[in-house]
């Protein structure tokens, strides 16, 4: 039976109208309680966030950013200013906000005048720079200049145009080695600090020296400026401005004028001196030259200037006082016959010199080969007898002589405000054993006594050793000004034993002795010293004088005056300057300007017309040669920061030595001219004239 089909609903309209009613409902309430929900989040913003969205606007119109803080000072002691600061107008370049990076260079370089070595450079700063790393485009900028590039900034992002303070040091390379050198702050640096001071325009860090390890003092606090802007960044007006608080400024012993001086007079050479007080320890002047300009150095080293620095065979980068070691050549003698005179040597034996002397099967040789008769104690110093110390050697034994070289400061290492230094070697049978494995031979106690063989000193050392001398006190090298000074303890050699060595150190000078080129010409003040000449490579090499330069001898000289009454303790030495012949003089000057600095300057100008200039002068004119040369040719640097760091380790690391298997034949010392020696003069005055009221 099939079934019936089921009748279809009937809808009537009052069942639609009443489908819809509902419905209307439902969205109604639905749109209603949205309603409520947006009203009450209106209410919420209005009155419960107000604050934060009226500063987020705030932001949008008002722009925060930070005032770099100016760097403290510098100073001598006198209050000169070493390192100070300079206002300056400035452009920096933010990488991360550059968007058409050769469209921006070059309309900076039209405004600016940037040549292609410059443009370059900022090209290679760019491209090593990270994020916001500020990289500078341009410095000491006109006002019209900065005007045009602030007046442009809107249509260059990234450009930032701004007045602030750079670093600035009067005498350029001569302190470069003495207080190092800024830089904008690196990746490396923001990793260990992460510090948005870092990062602002214009700041820069310590990265060498004292402006290094004194960076916390010297950075200061910065300050804050608020200003109006435009949609697109064009400053409106200041509404507020929170200065910086400057840095705490260093203080150190030296004395500006002298670390110039002596800078300067060391002239072409490769070489360092140092100055130090016989009375505190104070460094005086504390001087490497070559050296480097810091005040170009701030903002990066370009490619052009770091093949000019890394092509120079006299290593500018490297600080030879701290890290430079030499073998001591016959400075070491006076210390030699202190320990003779320690072991109970009476200073009238005498050996007799005929130009050599046989120690079993062979014979060494004195650097006068046709022999200085009979020599004592004194004229053993004065006449720098190698035969004398050959003798008397063998009889002592290397342990009391290491003993009186560590005593009087060979082998130590100072105080200083420095990363790194290095100190030396003092050699004798156990320090050998222990190195090498080997037994001390009779060749090592001669070469050592007259400077060579194991024994390599540093030029502060050699500075400090003097003043001990001098004084006969426990001296420490003092370089800023603030750190206390302790009574220095006394060595405990007897007067007498001091008296004759400075007897004999100034009748070297003054007297009968090999050093009559470094008599200091102001009446009543005479200088005792002694010099050292250190073999760089064998005579089957060559003989030290000429020839390449880096086989050619070194120079030394150690000196203080006045000699009855010391004051001012000085070491000099000159890299493959022939022998100490190229010391003395140097000595000399920079000795007379504590003295009288203006008979000391008026040696000077002639010297430097023949060389070119001052040190500034003559870095301009090798820069300019090697533009024309080079162009922009030369290999870019990969991280200057990093190159730099390489050079300060690879000074830090030690110099290796070989195996001593002979004796070091002596290098000949300078034959005394036909100059007569001055007659005696009386006790000079402790003050010398001519620095009264501005004692260095």
């Amino acid at each position: 039976m099939a079934k019936r089909k089921k009748a279809p609903k009937l809808i009537t309209p009052a069942m639609l109208r009443d489908s819809f009613d509902r419905r209307s409902m439902v969205v109604g309430v639905l749109q209603g309680g949205v309603g409520v929900l947006l009203a009450t989040r209106m209410g919420y913003i209005a009155l419960a966030e107000s604050q934060k969205y009226q500063m987020m606007a705030e932001s949008n119109r008002v722009n925060l950013s930070l005032i770099p803080p100016r760097r403290g000072w510098i100073l001598d002691r006198d209050g000169q200013p070493i390192a100070s600061n300079r206002a300056d107008f400035r452009v920096d370049l933010i990488p991360d906000r550059v968007i058409e990076k050769e469209k921006t260079l070059e309309e900076l370089a039209k405004v600016l005048g940037l040549d292609e070595i410059a443009l370059q450079d900022v090209r290679d700063r760019l491209d090593k720079a990270r994020g916001f790393q500020p990289v500078e485009a341009g410095s000491h900028l006109s006002w019209e200049q900065f005007a045009a590039i602030s007046v442009r900034q809107p249509d260059m992002p990234g450009v930032v145009p701004q007045r602030s303070f750079s670093r600035y040091y009067p005498s350029g390379p001569c302190v470069g080695h003495l207080v190092g050198y800024v830089g904008a702050a690196n990746a490396k640096d923001y990793e260990k600090e992460h510090n948005p001071l870092l990062i602002t325009p214009g700041f820069k860090i310590g990265k060498d020296g004292l402006e290094k390890v004194y960076d916390q003092v010297l950075r200061g606090e910065p300050g804050a400026r608020r200003t109006e802007v435009t949609a697109s960044g064009k400053i409106v007006r200041d509404l507020e401005t929170r200065e910086d608080v400057p840095g705490k400024p260093i203080k150190l012993t030296v004395h500006a004028g002298l670390q110039e001086y002596a800078s300067r007079r060391i002239g072409t050479e490769s070489g360092a001196c140092v100055v130090i007080d016989c009375l505190t320890g104070d460094i005086l002047c504390f001087v490497s030259m070559p050296s480097f300009d810091p005040n170009s150095f701030t903002d990066g080293v370009g490619r052009l200037e770091w093949k000019m620095l890394s092509d120079d065979d006299h290593v500018p980068l490297r600080n030879k006082l701290l890290h430079g070691l030499y073998p001591p050549g016959s400075t070491v003698k006076p210390t030699v016959a202190l320990a003779f005179l320690e072991a109970g040597l009476s200073p009238t034996a005498s050996v007799n010199c005929s130009g050599g002397l046989r120690v079993g099967n062979r014979v060494f040789h004195c650097w006068n080969h046709h022999g200085h008769g009979s020599v004592d104690m004194a004229k053993g110093i004065y006449q720098s007898c190698d035969v004398y110390f050959y003798h008397f050697a063998q009889q002592i034994g290397m342990d009391q002589i290491a003993k009186t070289m560590r005593k009087i400061g060979y082998g130590q290492k100072f105080p200083m405000p420095f990363p790194s230094q290095s100190f030396g070697t003092v050699p004798d049978p156990a320090w050998k054993m222990k190195k090498y494995g080997k037994e001390w031979a009779i060749y090592d106690t001669v070469n050592a006594t007259i400077g060579q063989g194991y024994v390599q000193v540093t030029p502060l050392q050699q500075a400090v050793i003097a003043s001990r001398l001098a004084s006969g006190k426990m001296l420490l090298p003092r370089l800023m000004h603030d750190d206390k000074i302790g009574t220095p303890a006394s060595l405990d050699f007897p007067q007498e034993h001091l008296d004759l060595i400075h007897s004999a150190m100034n009748e070297m000078v003054n007297g009968r002795g090999t050093g009559a080129r470094a008599r200091i010409p102001i009446p009543g003040v005479q200088m005792a010293g002694k010099s050292g000449t250190a073999q760089v490579v064998g005579l089957n090499i060559g003989n030290g004088k000429g020839g390449l330069w880096r086989h050619r001898d070194h120079g030394h000289f150690i000196c203080f005056a006045p000699f009855d009454k010391p004051r001012y303790a000085c070491a000099v030495l000159v890299e493959h300057g022939g022998g100490s012949g190229a010391a003395m003089p140097i000595a000399k000057d920079v000795m007379t300007y504590m003295f009288d600095q203006q008979k000391a300057w008026d040696a000077l100008a002639p010297l430097e017309a023949g060389w070119g200039g001052t040190p500034q002068q003559r870095q301009a004119t090798k820069y300019r040669a090697y533009a024309a040369q080079y162009g922009v040719s030369a290999p870019a640097v990969q991280d200057s920061d990093e190159a730099l760091a390489r050079e300060s380790e690879a000074d830090a690391r030690p110099t290796p030595q070989p195996i001593q298997s002979d004796a070091a034949p002596p290098a000949p010392e300078p034959i005394a001219d036909d100059t007569p020696a001055p007659a005696p003069s009386p006790a000079p005055s402790a003050t010398p004239s001519g620095t009264a009221g501005q004692h260095p």
